[in-house]
């Protein structure tokens, strides 16, 4: 019984330090369609720091948990807009917008 207490402690204890070390964000984003969500979770997720990108479409709105102690949330804008998105204030890298599918450029599901 006195294994199980402990064991049960020290998960708590890595629960806990988990918890501290993550950060989550939201970023407004100008993603337009499906193939934005899985162009922006297929990179961000695979970033080391983040730990979890998940894009709402409807809203535009990129949920993003990460460790400030690997990654900044400045960092994780810019490979936004270098994927050829905005994020928040920091706008898209134009060269990027460019290679995008014309359903993913800024106003491309209008068309």
């Amino acid at each position: 019984m006195k294994v199980l207490g402990m064991i049960l402690s020290m998960l708590m204890i890595t629960g806990l330090s988990y918890a501290q070390s993550t950060q989550e964000a939201e970023i407004k984003t100008s993603a337009e369609c499906g193939s934005c969500k899985e162009r922006l979770e297929g990179k961000l997720n695979y970033v080391g720091g983040i730990r979890f990108a998940e894009l709402d479409v409807e809203s535009k709105m990129l949920t993003v948990k990460f460790s400030p102690k690997k990654i900044s949330l400045e960092e994780i804008r810019t490979i936004i807009s270098e994927l050829g998105y905005d994020a928040d204030d920091v706008k898209a890298n134009p060269e990027a917008v460019e290679k995008l599918p014309s359903c993913c450029k800024p106003g491309g599901m209008e068309k």
